[in-house]
This record gives structure tokens, sequence and C-alpha cells, in this order.
């Protein structure tokens, strides 16, 4: 058997903007589930459990979510995918 090689795989994770996007909801004092509510209003279909899931580090992010999740959480989009402090 040969070995599979995971598609939007980083160090274990899905996606590396997972935890600014929290760091910044969580400075808004937004829920979980009122980023998604403006995620919809804003045009992204997009449930609670996925903003969970980004979160984690679990779900990819696409580049139009990255976006609109810049826009709601008032940062850029290149702040929410660095890794330096």
């Amino acid at each position: 058997m040969g070995s599979t090689v995971k598609i939007y795989d980083y160090n274990g994770k899905k996606n590396i903007s997972g935890e600014r996007i929290r760091e910044a909801r969580t400075r808004l004092r937004l829920s979980q589930e009122q980023l998604a509510a403006r995620l919809q209003l804003e045009g992204v279909t997009i449930e609670r459990d996925s903003v969970s899931r980004i979160e984690i580090g679990t779900r990819f992010v696409a580049d139009y979510e990255l976006k609109v999740l810049a826009k709601i959480l008032g940062v850029t989009p290149g702040y929410l995918v660095s890794e330096d402090d």
C-alpha cells in the first residue's frame, strides 16, 4: 500500500488562520453563533459548528471566507494567516 498525501494539511491542521480567528472573535466578544450569523449576512453560508472547526483547525478555510472573516473581525487577511506574533 502506498502512502496517501493529505490535501490541505499543514502541521496537522487544515488551516493556519483558526487560532487568529478565535483570538479576534473573542476580542470583539462575539460568540461562534454570532460570527456565523454575520458571515451569513455577508453571503457566506456557514454554521456555528463550522466556525468551531475552523478555530480548532479541522476545517479548511476558503479564500473568500478568509476575506469576509477579516472584514467582520476588523483585521487584514494577512493577519489571519500570519504565524508571527
